[in-house]
């Protein structure tokens, strides 16, 4: 019979941990859920962590990784054009193994009640922002107003994590362009769109692409006839 110690181990406890984190908030992530759910008894936590105060260490610590760290990688991935490097900035919101809108969600909720866990989230928003601001600069925007694109567009996104925002397939990628000539101040081409979508197979069918280029397409012929009347 293999001991409690050969039938777990820390990752397994962590991953645990994550879902009750998920489902049911911080303060469902303790110890003897954590075992039932692993089947296995609460004696084998010891054997791997000191207390629970350790595995929620660990859950801060991948969601820095897995949250942070992605969103800043992904504005510093080679983009020919702001409208490019923008796209790769949401390759974040529509993938969510580069990021995780819901440990997003469960995280902030926790900072709620823990002055320690707001003052990570503090700094990881910072860091973030700082991410975006340079993004922005890179491309020729000035600071103050790198400053205030950076701030739109990760404010409004993470108002849509806190409010847990829920959308069609449609209506995302009918939203896609528009959001980015919004935050760019430059427009989103038919060409743009479909290689971010082609990034994103599993989101989006060939008809809802078609769609969004085939309204695209109305919304720059009007504002062509209007800018000429």
């Amino acid at each position: 019979m293999k001991n409690d110690r050969s039938i777990t181990s820390q990752a397994a406890w962590i991953d645990a941990a994550y879902e009750l984190l998920i489902d049911s908030g911080v303060n469902a992530v303790k110890i003897v859920p954590l075992a039932k759910k692993l089947g296995t008894s609460r004696t084998s936590f010891y054997w791997l962590f000191k207390d629970r105060e350790e595995v929620l260490g660990a859950l801060l610590e991948r969601w820095e990784c897995r949250n942070t760290h992605a969103l800043v990688l992904q504005t510093e991935k080679y983009a020919s054009s702001i409208v490019e490097a923008m796209l790769n900035v949401f390759d974040c919101w529509f993938d969510s193994s580069l990021f995780d809108s819901e440990f997003e969600y469960a995280v902030r909720s926790w900072s709620l009640q823990d002055s320690a866990v707001a003052g990570r989230v503090r700094r990881a928003d910072e860091q973030r922002l700082q991410a975006l601001q340079a993004m922005f600069v890179r491309y020729g925007y000035d600071s103050a107003e790198a400053d205030t694109r950076a701030r739109t567009v990760y404010l409004i996104q993470i108002g849509y994590i806190s409010m847990h925002t829920q959308e069609t397939r449609d209506t995302r990628i009918d939203r896609v362009a528009q959001y980015v000539a919004i935050f760019t101040g430059q427009p989103c081409a038919p060409a743009d769109l479909e290689r971010f979508a082609a990034r994103h197979t599993t989101q989006f069918s060939g008809e809802e692409l078609a769609a969004a280029q085939l309204e695209m397409a109305q919304e720059s012929t009007v504002g062509a006839r209007h800018h000429r009347e």
